[in-house]
């Protein structure tokens, strides 16, 4: 591939316009700097870049110095996907707690909340809120990131969170269309494949996106998925019938449309990043995401070299780069003056809204005769393995809100087969508090809370992924996420408090 110079030509700098790297380091890096000054008009933050308030601040205020109108986008879905709380657990409950309430104002509140903490720090996008119909049980990515699995539940709340989230002037990227919720793949590790009718699409999937275009969302992302009905060779993304002539032609959308990362193996295991970049854009997408795992100068030169030649070869339309490009620039342009937005939600006075709304999704099972603990139990934690949408250094549980509200409270990791065995052996006599996590989807989850229960009939059970088992136990508790709002909701009911 020719590597193009630096370049301020309108072609390299539409080019650069369009991608939204990520970056390692908690500052910016020189060559990202550089980069915005040659045309480059968005960055993706991750969990790696962020340690607190006052540091993302900081950094978001140096890329502002270079390019005042920069578009700062993170994956903040609250919940189980958090990034401005990665070492900690979010503050928020993510969808599925916010669906089990069924309260659109509550949801309006609390992404209005969640949208001024990130315009604080500085962020004006994010990739957020997930609109996806958790219609698969078996859903190895979506679950608890999903309102729930009824159509018009999620519709409902879509807007309600693209209205919440936009009135605190931060853009919302509704995702991941045409819906990701009837999978059984993780795209991050293959293509998924959804084979349904064209009706049921209509009637289940496409609801929430419709909802969510009706409520101005300024930014759709679309989804690594291969859906026939749609388009039987191309996975959305790239794919032409399903972005433009679907999502701009049926839906009437004509916002931003924001890629998933690109370097998922779902594309690029199969076409790789700079073959798929071009494919997306050439088929309707505005912006190119990447940098979940790729992120460095070298990979954004490679993109927008394979974007300069494939104009230049005629294989994409300047004009469709340009015009790519206009819609990154008129988002930032929104961006820049939303903040006056804010006056269209009015946050609860006194009340902590997360707190709030993880305490009214909280749903108690068996507990008529339930006593609250007095003395400190021992907390089993059956941990599956995480998705990577939601990583591996986000703390999620109860042990530490326990151990705050019965000091002494005992905590162990335990998976695979013999878990409950081993969990028996180490909590001893102490009572058992069993936390699982999408017990549903995980046989040897399950056998586990047999062997707890079978031995220690008055275990309690707290479930904090989807509750799709039968609530067991002598008090079963299903949080509806494992945000650490979530968690604490749970302790207050064991604790008595």
């Amino acid at each position: 591939m020719t590597t193009f110079a630096g370049g301020t030509d309108t072609l390299t700098r539409d080019a650069l316009t369009v991608l939204q790297p990520g970056f390692t380091g908690t500052t910016a890096p020189d060559w990202l700097l550089r980069r915005l000054g040659e045309g480059l008009a968005s960055v993706g933050l991750f969990g790696r870049n962020i340690d607190s308030p006052e540091q993302l601040r900081a950094l978001t205020a140096r890329l502002r110095a270079e390019r005042d109108d920069i578009l700062v986008a993170v994956d903040e879905e609250g919940g189980d996907v958090t990034r401005l709380e990665v070492r900690t657990g979010s503050s928020f409950p993510g969808n599925h707690a916010l669906g089990a309430v069924d309260d659109v104002e509550l949801t309006r509140q609390v992404a209005h909340a969640l949208g001024r903490r990130l315009a604080e720090c500085g962020v004006n996008l994010n990739w957020a809120p997930s609109a996806d119909v958790n219609s698969n049980p078996a859903n190895p990515v979506i679950g608890v990131r999903s309102f729930g699995a009824d159509t018009a539940l999620v519709a409902r709340h879509t807007a309600a969170y693209v209205e919440g989230l936009q009135s605190a002037g931060v853009a919302a990227c509704t995702k991941h269309f045409p819906g990701h919720g009837d999978t059984a793949v993780d795209s991050h590790h293959a293509l998924p494949r959804i084979d349904v009718d064209p009706s049921v699409l209509r009637e289940r999937e496409l609801v929430p996106f419709r909802a969510a275009v009706e409520a101005g969302t300024k930014a759709v992302m679309s989804a690594h998925i291969l859906v026939p009905a749609l388009d039987p060779c191309r996975p959305a993304t790239l794919s032409r019938r399903v972005l433009t002539d679907l999502l701009r032609g049926s839906l009437g959308y004509d916002g931003l449309i924001v890629t998933d990362g690109m370097e998922m193996r779902a594309i690029a295991g199969t076409y790789g990043i700079e073959r798929g970049s071009v494919l997306a854009v050439a088929a309707g997408a505005d912006a190119i995401c990447v940098g979940g795992g790729l992120a460095d100068d070298e990979t954004v030169r490679r993109l927008r070299d394979a974007l300069v030649t494939a104009v230049r070869t005629g294989e994409l339309a300047e004009e469709r780069l340009a015009a790519a490009a206009q819609r990154v620039r008129d988002l930032a342009r929104w961006t820049t003056s939303a903040g006056a937005l804010d006056a269209g939600v009015k946050p609860l006075a006194g009340e902590d809204i997360g707190l709030l709304a993880a305490r009214r999704a909280l749903t108690a099972t068996r507990a008529r005769h339930f006593t609250p603990l007095t003395e400190p139990p021992y907390v089993v934690a059956l941990t599956p393995v995480a998705n990577i949408a939601v990583g591996d250094e986000t703390p999620w549980g109860l042990a530490a809100e326990l151990s705050r509200l019965l000091p002494g409270t005992g905590t162990g990791t335990f998976t695979g087969q013999g878990a409950g065995r081993a969990a028996l052996e180490a909590a001893g006599a102490r009572r058992i508090v069993a936390v699982v996590r999408d017990e549903h989807r995980h046989p040897w989850m399950s056998d586990a809370l047999t062997t707890l229960l079978a031995r220690r009939p008055d275990t309690i059970v707290v479930e904090m992924g989807v509750p799709g088992a039968a609530p067991r136990g002598a008090l079963h508790l299903a949080t509806h996420g494992a945000a650490r709002v979530c968690g604490r909701a749970a302790a207050e009911v064991i604790a008595g408090v």
